[in-house]
Parts: C-alpha cells; sequence; structure tokens
C-alpha cells in the first residue's frame, strides 16, 4: 500500500472512532442504557485505535 492509502486509512479509523464516540454518548444519555451496546463500541474503538497505530507506522517507514 502506497503513502495515500496508509493516510485514507487513518482518515477513516478516525471517523469511526468519532461516530462510535457519538453513539456512546448519545447512548449513556438514555433512563436505562445498554451497557452491552457500550462496551461493543468501546472494544470497536480499541481495535480501531490499533489500526490506526498500525497504518500510522507503516506510513512512517
Amino acid at each position: 500500500m502506497g503513502k495515500k492509502n496508509h493516510r485514507k486509512t487513518i482518515r477513516s479509523l478516525q471517523r469511526r472512532i468519532e461516530e462510535h464516540l457519538e453513539k456512546i454518548e448519545l447512548e449513556r444519555q438514555k433512563d436505562f442504557p445498554d451497557l452491552g451496546l457500550i462496551r461493543h463500541w468501546e472494544v470497536e474503538i480499541a481495535a480501531f485505535e490499533k489500526g490506526v497505530q498500525q497504518a500510522t507506522k507503516r506510513l512512517n517507514r
């Protein structure tokens, strides 16, 4: 993959992280938030952050 693809991947993952953080915030505002769903989004955020780290590492080679 070229540098352009790594940058695109990073932008995409960062956008997904922001979306998930918004979902978590909205869910927490409910009277009875679904903690399982929040946990699921937190796990996905961790995976996205790992993907950002890997893409950044490849970009800096």
